[in-house]
């Protein structure tokens, strides 16, 4: 269903991007930030199905600056090789390619973003720092806590799994305490990192198809 393309960032750099179109007339747009696995088989699906929801869905190669085409699967040795990328992050050089993908999506029409993962913290500071966004859906994002005190400049929803072993709840009590008030935040029980990707080990279906309900409704409420 999609296609693979590059963008150029405002600093000129060039980077690698999977889209997929809806059949006909989208709703509007939705960039997708992939999790440590680069844009792989499994990013590739989600946008697929966001086009058929209706969106122009894009995920942009935000790892192109560190190792061009990366992607990876999610066996013990490859999450260990992947983890290198966030060693030392460079959110800003992330931020800027991003903002190049809002950009081609805005063309399409109004334009939201969604990540998982390291994508879901990435989305969390789209929101904060970056223009022309309409709402923001993260799922698990592990630095959004340490990034709290940034304010949203749209409407955002999180997604975690209270049997995180990575996200703490009081990580999640904390990110409450602070964004409450202008996030939706969702807690699922049971569920462990990375329950909404069925490619792994902590796949739960009830977490995900409820996750990506709700996902689904506050897309639909605000990007128009």
């Amino acid at each position: 269903m999609g296609k693979h393309f590059s963008l150029t960032s405002s600093d000129s750099f060039k980077f690698g991007a999977y889209r997929a179109d809806p059949t006909g007339p989208a709703k509007g747009g939705i960039v997708l930030i992939q999790e440590i696995f680069g844009v792989n088989h499994h990013i590739r699906a989600v946008c697929d199905r966001l086009a058929g929801e209706g969106y122009a869905a894009l995920a942009p190669a935000v790892f192109d600056r560190q190792q061009p085409n990366f992607e990876t699967g999610y066996t013990p040795d490859e999450i260990a090789n992947a983890r290198k990328f966030v060693a030392n992050p460079d959110w800003g050089a992330m931020l800027r390619d991003v903002q190049a993908s809002i950009n081609e999506l805005n063309k399409v029409g109004p334009t939201a973003i969604m990540g998982f993962c390291m994508g879901g913290t990435i989305s969390f500071l789209a929101a904060c720092k970056l223009n022309g966004l309409k709402a923001a859906v993260c799922y698990y994002g592990g630095q959004i806590a340490k990034n709290a005190d940034e304010k949203p400049k749209v409407p955002v929803q999180m997604h975690f799994g209270e049997k995180d072993a990575s996200i703490p709840m009081s990580d999640v009590d904390l990110i409450k305490s602070k964004r409450g008030g202008d996030c939706e935040i969702y807690v699922y029980p049971d569920a462990q990192h990375g329950f909404h990707c069925d490619e792994r080990g902590s796949y739960q279906k009830a977490a995900a198809d409820l996750a990506w309900q709700r996902s689904m409704a506050f897309l639909a409420k605000n990007v128009k």
